[in-house]
């Protein structure tokens, strides 16, 4: 049988597959032989995370993991419609997706695009659910999240607001650049378990220490997680009340450590690793 024009090609350039034995290596990465990639649902971790019978909240769940927002919105509705309630397809079916979804980014093989994708089919699906309800569904706990005054910055801030809407918390997103009296205010009036503060520039970061003065003297002495791309442990650290926060999905697990085990801004800043479970090189 004659060589193809690929063949007699490659021959010419790499010489003869007896020669050069380039056969082995075409064979070796063939997808043929080695087979497709592992499919998001089907990585160990995640397979315990989902629903693992087939029906509705699998269906959901896996919406939410490959971020598909219309597809979400059409199954919720029609599992609504057919009667399923709703705080069962908040708990057990949408937040399940977004679990598996941390899952993956923790591990790296998810990103931030595919983050955002998963929040919002996640959260899209959840409102659904509470028009159904009539109601916002329960919550553990409010927690407070804003960039600094001066600092437009707000990708991290929205990350992390999107973690703890998935974890079951009442996520109050002052925005960006937030003045410190404002954030006051809002502290006095919402009375979160946490606060957490982000600034990306040096130039902005120095509000950390502003912020926290201003609620001690109005006796406010909630734990402030602080971070940002510019920011360092050692430089959050000069100020009481605050812990430096590594990455916006710890952020759910600090918050279970304050309303579960009563841990203080002390506990979290010397018990860091152990609380969100990883290690942490900021922390060793």
């Amino acid at each position: 049988m004659s060589e193809s024009p690929l063949e007699q090609y490659i021959d010419a350039i790499f010489g003869s597959e007896e020669e050069n034995g380039y056969e082995d290596i075409a064979i070796r990465y063939n997808v043929k032989i080695e087979g497709p990639a592992l499919k998001p649902e089907d990585d160990p971790e995640v397979a315990e995370i989902l629903p693992a019978e087939e029906g509705i909240k699998r269906t959901l769940a896996l919406s939410v993991l490959y971020g598909d927002k219309d597809t979400c919105d059409a199954d919720t509705q029609k599992a609504l419609d057919a009667g399923e309630d709703p705080i069962d397809l908040i708990n057990n079916a949408l937040m399940k997706g977004m679990d598996g979804v941390s899952a993956l980014y923790t591990k790296g093989e998810f990103f931030l695009p595919d983050l955002m994708l998963a929040g919002d089919a996640m959260m899209s699906g959840v409102a659904l659910c509470e028009a159904k309800l009539g109601h916002k569904s329960d919550t553990k706990a409010p927690v407070m999240t804003f960039a600094v005054e001066g600092d437009p910055h707000d990708i991290g801030k929205n990350l992390i607001v999107m973690f703890l809407n998935a974890n079951g918390y009442e996520a109050i997103d002052l925005g960006r650049d937030v003045p410190t009296t404002e954030v006051v205010k809002q502290a006095q009036e919402q009375k979160p378990v946490l606060m957490t503060a982000t600034a990306l520039m040096t130039t902005t970061m120095t509000a950390f220490g502003k912020i926290v003065a201003a609620l001690q003297e109005a006796g406010i002495d909630t734990p402030v997680g602080c971070g940002g791309g510019a920011v360092r442990r050692d430089f959050v650290e000069e100020s009481p009340q605050t812990f430096y926060g590594v990455e916006a999905y710890h952020v759910p697990k600090l918050a279970d450590a304050i309303v579960d085990d009563g841990k203080t801004w002390e506990d979290i800043r010397n018990e860091y690793s152990d609380i969100v479970g990883e290690y942490v090189a900021a922390y060793s």
